[in-house]
This record gives structure tokens, C-alpha cells and sequence, in this order.
């Protein structure tokens, strides 16, 4: 089993920067993937950006001018820095760990961009 706390959500104002992290605990097998998602209200959940044990990143599309991932693999956490924020980039922001073989989730962390 492993565990995964996200922190480091709130309410913040356009065009400020926020730093998510992401703590993993429990089974961690050495070969792993980290990764962040989100969920509007009302939409599907969507990646944002992966990066495996060895440092490897992959983003959507969407998203890659904002957002930077990476990750400690001493404490086992991965970090989601976003730049000028947007009202858009309001949701909940779930972190997400798999050993390619089972995938395990966090309890999400609410991000709000309001001013």
C-alpha cells in the first residue's frame, strides 16, 4: 500500500504562483511514476504532468508554459509548480503514484483563484 498527502492548496489571486507537494508513504518501489491531475467543478478529471523515478517529465499539452513538475526522490515527494495562475486553473489538484502495475491516488487538494 502506499499513502499520498497532497498540500499546499488554497485561495490565491491571478497571477500569483503556487507550489503543490506531494508526499508519498508505505510500499514505494524504487521504479515508480509520480503525478499531478486535476478536476474543475463539473469536468473530468485530466493530467497535468508525470515524472518517473529517474527524473523523466511528460506534460499535457495544455499546460506546459505554467506548470513545472518534479520531484525528491529522498522524500519520496513530488512538487507542482504553477505560474501565473488563472481563474480557470481553479480545482482540486489530485496527486497520483503507480509501479506500473497498481495506482494509488491522493485525497486531492482544493485550489481557488479568485480575486
Amino acid at each position: 500500500q502506499v499513502q499520498l498527502a497532497e498540500s499546499g492548496g488554497g485561495l490565491v489571486r491571478p497571477g500569483e504562483s503556487l507550489t503543490l507537494s506531494c508526499a508519498a508513504s508505505g510500499s514505494i518501489a524504487r521504479i515508480n511514476r509520480m503525478g499531478w491531475y486535476r478536476q474543475a467543478p463539473g469536468s473530468q478529471r485530466t493530467l497535468i504532468a508525470t515524472i518517473t523515478h529517474d527524473g523523466i517529465t511528460y506534460y499535457a499539452g495544455s499546460v506546459k508554459s505554467r506548470f513545472t513538475i518534479s520531484r525528491d526522490n529522498v522524500k519520496n515527494t513530488v512538487y507542482l509548480q504553477i505560474n501565473r495562475l488563472k481563474p480557470e486553473d481553479t480545482a482540486v489538484y489530485y496527486c497520483a503514484w503507480t509501479n506500473y502495475r497498481d495506482d494509488y491516488w491522493g485525497q486531492g487538494t482544493q485550489v481557488t483563484v479568485s480575486s
